[in-house]
């Protein structure tokens, strides 16, 4: 080979001749342990799955300099996002929403849609979040393309884990998934949270499992826009049909809410892939009525306040307890209020002050 051609064939190796020579450079990008946010950026615009769970694992850090990149990132990523459906669904454990959320993901997925999956479950410091190990029952769903599983982050607090499963969506939708699905675990406080950032909240109950009417709380009826009765198969088909009827007459007791929108009980089997298509229809004539009504719209404007409100909460109260001066007199001040030398609301107006001053 001559040296003109030999320069020549060198050249041309190092530019991407396809779309999979470009994957490859950004794949190795992104192996790098100091990525750019705009590296990151260009990554996930670019549909790049590895560059998405970095960019969600920058979100969750607790790193102050991480923190920085997260905020430049997801700011780069909002003009792309806003574009999907975004779908809650809580249950208790046991309702077989790891199973209904694979059977609703395929059956998207074999539509064209794209769909991401994320968790808010604060609520266990040693499990850290019911989705882990839905990942390992999800099979099929897992090995897709066309989809994303991402475990929730451990925490304490349920809103800075609302907040980063929050500004995850973001990064989701930027990313090209059009469907996002939030998952609770079911219990405590997670479901207001989870509402409070969808556009869609289902509710998944079981048949004959002590899990009727006289075992739910007032506020999750209201906040649910369809109850799924589960597992309606085999045996359980005849209680599933009177759960529906149960739910259904509760149903009438409550008045039309804001969005002019009834709320519909519908039953399946997600293990036999049963009446999964006619939730979803459910879901689409939803989004349709609600965007007509200019609910939908309206309804994320609200939500967008409310995690103003709530994410500038947030900082304070971090702020506060890791203010070092309050770090040094709040174990002083518990003891004091718990001996009655003290009032409750007399140490924290000391204290409150006390951060003021650095």
């Amino acid at each position: 080979m001559s040296k003109d051609n030999k320069k020549n064939s060198d050249q041309t190796s190092k530019v991407p001749t396809s779309t999979s020579d470009e994957a490859i450079i950004r794949f190795k990008k992104l192996q790098q342990k100091n990525v750019s946010v705009d590296t990151l950026f260009n990554a996930i615009i670019s549909k790049d799955t590895t560059a998405l769970s970095k960019g969600i694992t920058l979100i969750e850090s607790t790193q102050q300099n991480h923190f920085l990149k997260a905020q430049q990132l997801i700011e780069k990523c909002l003009p792309y996002a806003n574009k999907s459906i975004r779908i809650g669904i809580t249950g208790v454990p046991g309702v077989g929403k790891s199973t209904f959320i694979e059977a609703l993901g395929n059956l998207l997925i074999r539509k064209g849609k794209k769909v991401a999956v994320l968790a808010v479950d604060p609520s266990s410091t040693v499990s850290h979040g019911s989705i882990l190990g839905d990942k390992t029952r999800m099979e099929s769903l897992v090995r897709s393309k066309e989809a994303f599983i991402r475990p929730s982050p451990s925490g304490n607090s349920l809103g800075g884990v609302a907040q980063k499963t929050r500004e995850s969506i973001i990064l989701c939708e930027a990313a090209g998934y059009d469907i996002i699905i939030i998952e609770t675990v079911g219990v405590g406080q997670s479901e207001t949270a989870v509402h409070s950032m969808v556009d869609f909240f289902l509710l998944l109950k079981l048949a004959g499992a002590g899990d009727e009417l006289q075992g739910i709380k007032r506020g999750i009826i209201e906040m649910a826009d369809a109850i799924v009765i589960n597992k309606a198969d085999g045996d359980n088909q005849k209680r599933a049909r009177e759960a529906k009827n149960q739910f259904r007459k509760a149903l009438h007791l409550y008045p039309l809410a804001e969005n002019n929108w009834s709320p519909e009980v519908l039953t399946c089997s997600a293990l036999e892939n049963k009446g999964i298509e006619d939730i979803w229809k459910l879901i689409q004539k939803y989004v349709d009525i609600t965007s007509k009504n200019g609910f939908f719209d309206e309804n994320r404007r609200k939500q967008n306040k409310f995690w103003l409100l709530q994410t500038i909460e947030e900082q304070l109260k971090s702020s506060f307890y890791n203010n070092p001066n309050v770090k040094n007199q709040l174990k002083t001040k518990i003891e004091a209020v718990q001996k009655h030398e003290i009032t409750p609301f007399a140490a924290a107006r000391y204290l409150l002050e006390l951060s003021k001053k650095s």
